[in-house]
């Protein structure tokens, strides 16, 4: 079946932000009922565990489809709940599997019996999957050759996240090359699944996305109660923001180690830093050990974990953000900061720097173990006045590039182009490489 064209969203060079999408004709609670009962093809999308990020890409692809369109979800238990979706969308269908459970205890095999039955149920026309090494998503591409239904692969993996094995590589070719089109995040990742045997004609970007909207909307709001909201939260006049898991690739502890250079090269007009976030307790308490160590305890916070609602706010009071990963596939927080309209430095081994950030013009791109260089750039952005407000405002052009609505007219070229993609042959090696990663991935 064609899908009905989307329209364009801006270029991240040129153009300025779109303004909201209109209202449709028809009022939205009907419109959301026909989408989800609708008789058109079906289309699932099977991954772990649906986040507030997935939701609102589904979404914005569910206005523009004519598919029934299903979620399938391994579980429903992810690590950290303020990650959950906090709204049931009616665009589409979201099923689970195994709720409450933890997808790595689940059963391969288990697992697998009841993906089928429900796709079997659902009898999709396409299946989107998350990724080549999930237990789950390769039951999937399982059930979709032997159906000879087509696969779009969803990925934001490129080749230096982590050291490579020749014998590794092979067997993920072989996987993707079994798919049908890919959606990917960015010009990194699209040279990975190349080189691992997807034709450059069936892959598109725009999958790494946020609901820019939600935190654009949120920041300015919380701008306009500036006095108030930092009196309650306890929040000063002027700060860094950071946002992550408490994990050793996101690098926090060389952020306090930048920082502690920043906050000497600053002076009396030194801002705080707030990390917000949370994660294992050892993480915490090294964290903490740090600060202390740094003599940091006055200058930086540790207030955990904020609600999807809640984040929009603390940005938006922010004067600049700071990402500093030693490897990050692409850092979905650097999109909520430019949405937020804040000027961002970003670490480049982040997927994202080299698609969002332009040095000097809406932040810098720097190397996660280069302290100096890090405070140097904190301090260019502090001192900046005006540079610094065009920098965010140069952050919110470029990001109204990268919405939901790019991954929704990608996602609709990705399917247009597995659809007419020839069914890939499947071989008894191919079939033992999905048996035997399937049961080793759980």
């Amino acid at each position: 079946m064609a899908m009905r064209a989307i329209p364009a969203t801006p270029d991240a060079g040129t153009n300025p932000p779109a303004s909201r999408a209109a209202a449709p004709s028809q009022s939205p609670a009907r419109a959301a009922a026909q989408r989800t009962t609708g008789s058109g093809p079906g289309l699932c999308w099977v991954l772990i565990s649906a986040i507030h990020y997935h939701d609102a890409r589904f979404d914005c692809f569910a206005r523009e489809t004519p598919y029934r369109l299903s979620m399938i979800q391994i579980t429903d238990n992810d690590l950290f709940a303020e990650l959950s979706p906090d709204v049931e969308r009616g665009s589409f269908s979201r099923q689970t599997l195994f709720p409450a459970s933890s997808w790595r205890e689940i059963d391969s095999r288990e697992l697998a019996r009841s993906l089928h039955r429900r796709l079997d149920a659902l009898s999709p026309a396409i299946v989107c999957i998350n990724g080549w090494s999930v237990g789950g998503c390769i039951a999937s591409l399982d059930w979709c050759l032997r159906r000879r239904v087509p696969v779009v692969l969803f990925s934001d993996s490129s080749e230096h996240d982590e050291p490579r094995r020749w014998w590794k590589e092979a067997i993920k070719g072989r996987i993707v090359r079994l798919c049908s089109a890919a959606l990917i995040a960015g010009k990194s990742h699209r040279r990975y699944v190349e080189k691992l045997g997807m034709p450059a004609e069936r892959i598109f970007d725009g999958y790494d996305v946020v609901d820019n909207a939600h935190f654009e909307d949120g920041a300015d709001a919380a701008r306009c109660q500036d006095a108030s909201l930092r009196a309650s939260l306890g929040l000063p006049a002027n700060y860094f923001i950071a946002c992550s898991r408490f994990e050793a690739k996101k690098n926090l502890l060389g952020m306090l180690d930048a920082y502690a250079i920043y906050r000497q090269k600053a002076g009396a007009g030194c801002w705080p830093l707030i990390i917000l976030g949370d994660g294992p307790q050892c993480e915490r308490e090294a964290l903490e050990a740090r600060r202390r160590q740094l003599g940091l305890d006055d200058d930086v916070q540790l207030p955990g974990f904020k609600s999807y609602r809640e984040l929009p706010i603390y940005y938006g009071l922010a004067r600049a953000f700071l990402h500093l990963s030693t490897v990050d596939q692409w850092a979905l927080v650097v999109n909520e900061a430019m949405a937020s309209g804040l000027p961002v430095i970003v670490s480049r081994r982040c997927g994202s720097a080299a698609e969002l950030v332009i040095d000097g013009v809406n932040g810098f791109t720097v190397e996660p173990d280069d302290h100096v260089g890090i405070a140097d750039a904190m301090v260019q952005i502090a001192t900046g006045g005006e540079r610094r407000r065009a920098m965010g405002q140069e952050s919110r052009r470029i990001i109204a590039g990268w919405g939901p609505q790019r991954f929704a007219r990608n996602l609709a070229a990705a399917v247009a182009a597995a659809e007419a993609a020839p069914r890939p042959a499947i071989h008894l090696l191919d079939r033992i490489i999905l048996w035997m990663v399937r049961a080793r991935s759980n």
